[in-house]
């Protein structure tokens, strides 16, 4: 479990870092917040500063793994000992798949991956909605998902994003206990066919796990919900956000649709 000052102290390099560099670091703060073992982070201090993170983020078989450095402070070596020491716990732990995640923009994250071997395997957009009016949706019923809907998120996991079912499980399980969350299900004809998480934090709302049986796809639904959700939560007075695999180009396709604009990405490379 993270300290209240080493909390606060990643959060001070965070904004460091990503003022030198001009980018958004990708670093789970819901996950941070509620660590239960103090085996997943790793943290390097000179003279009682933080001059360097690393923290592995655990979904079910696959852990994913993003740090940063102090900007004076590089090309010393603090970040390849973190990752040394990591991975060695990746390895005790015995996880199937290792991602290494690192802003698209970063250069030096790129040069540091070439290094240890790393293969690019996807990236990720992250989008913002640009204000704009927008209709009421109906024709579906959004509703706060209950324990009996596990089964059917992990479902969606799997159909909808080709998630294992190993990790699909531990994923649903982990974030029923987020806080300023809610987790909704989408009915449509009283039968459950998909679900969408939306999650508030210092005025911006996250959408998340936006998913629809692959059989009701290509039928509207989806961007009804999603243009509900984002008129209700930019009504509330929040600025709406969310994330999507660049190879998901219906997904992207419908987002820029109603109005979201890509403003950052992230690249993720697989590590044997």
């Amino acid at each position: 479990m993270l300290t209240t000052r080493q909390l606060h102290d990643i959060e001070q390099l965070r904004k460091e870092v990503e003022t030198h560099d001009g980018l958004q670091l990708k670093l789970n703060w819901e996950m941070l917040r509620n660590r239960e073992s103090d085996q997943l982070d790793f943290l390097y201090y000179e003279n009682d500063e933080l001059i360097a993170f690393l923290g592995l983020y655990a979904f079910g078989s696959t852990v994913e793994v993003t740090g940063m450095v102090k900007p004076r402070e590089r090309r010393k070596g603090h970040f390849t000992k973190l990752f040394v020491d990591a991975m060695a716990v990746a390895k005790q732990v015995g996880y199937k798949k290792i991602l290494l995640n690192a802003p698209a923009s970063s250069d030096s994250a790129k040069e540091f991956l070439k290094k240890q071997g790393a293969s690019y395997k996807l990236s990720e957009h992250q989008m913002q909605w640009q204000p704009q009016s927008l209709d009421a949706a109906t024709g579906f019923v959004l509703r706060q998902a209950t324990i009996a809907d596990l089964g059917m998120r992990i479902r969606l996991d799997v159909e909808a994003f080709d998630v294992p079912l190993e990790d699909a499980t531990a994923m649903e399980r982990r974030i029923d206990g987020d806080e300023d969350t809610d987790m909704f299900m989408i009915d449509l004809n009283d039968e459950t066919i998909g679900k969408i998480r939306v999650k508030r934090e210092d005025g911006q709302a996250w959408i998340y796990g936006f998913s629809i049986l692959p059989e009701h796809q290509g039928k509207g639904i989806g961007r009804k919900v999603l243009r509900h959700i984002v008129k209700q939560q930019s009504e509330a007075g929040h600025t709406v956000h969310l994330e999507v695999e660049t190879k998901n180009a219906h997904a992207l396709s419908l987002y820029e649709s109603i109005g979201f604009k890509v403003v950052h990405a992230q690249d993720y490379y697989t590590y044997k």
